[in-house]
């Protein structure tokens, strides 16, 4: 079995106008959502053994921040294609990864990162399902678990959503 989480970068900060989009930080609200989604996987089980992430500035705060609030080991990439990547080449991505890791994270932008969600999943708990079509806000975590045995296995609609979890979640905890 593979387990694909897909995480959006926390929200980032608009303060500096004169920063490029790859270089945007996060705000105060991101730094606490990363923080409380670290918390979360942690506390859940979720430790992705491959770390596949946008290099831009808000991607690598997340990770640094999740890093600091969770117990994984793992090995974490910055790919440059994974900046504003569209779906099919996440996918092309995935399907390349090979197939001792078992668990990987996907760190990246929308409308990318939600499109891969809605293609790669076929069927999940009814009520993530429904928290997903209606928004993937920054912070938001999809863990997606595939039967195949191979990542060149896993594709459309292959995926079951096992949870969708946002930021707002964890909040009321």
């Amino acid at each position: 079995m593979k387990r694909l989480y897909l995480l959006r970068h926390a929200k980032s900060s608009w303060a500096n106008e004169g920063l490029s989009d790859f270089d945007r930080p996060l705000n105060r609200r991101g730094r606490r959502a990363a923080a409380l989604m670290g918390e979360f996987m942690d506390r859940n089980g979720h430790h992705p053994q491959l770390i596949l992430s946008s290099p831009s500035a808000r991607t690598r705060e997340t990770l640094s921040i999740l890093e600091r609030h969770a117990s994984w080991t793992h090995d974490a990439q910055f790919e440059d294609d994974l900046y504003g990547a569209s779906s099919f080449v996440m996918l092309n991505r995935l399907r390349g990864l090979p197939d001792t890791a078992a668990a990987v994270m996907l760190l990246g932008h929308n409308p990318g990162l939600e499109s891969m969600a809605h293609m790669m999943i076929g069927d999940g708990a009814p009520d993530a399902l429904s928290r997903l079509q209606a928004k993937y806000p920054t912070a938001a975590l999809s863990v997606i678990s595939f039967g195949a045995g191979t990542w060149r296995d896993a594709g459309p609609g292959a995926g079951t959503l096992e949870a969708f979890v946002r930021p707002a979640d964890l909040e009321r905890d």
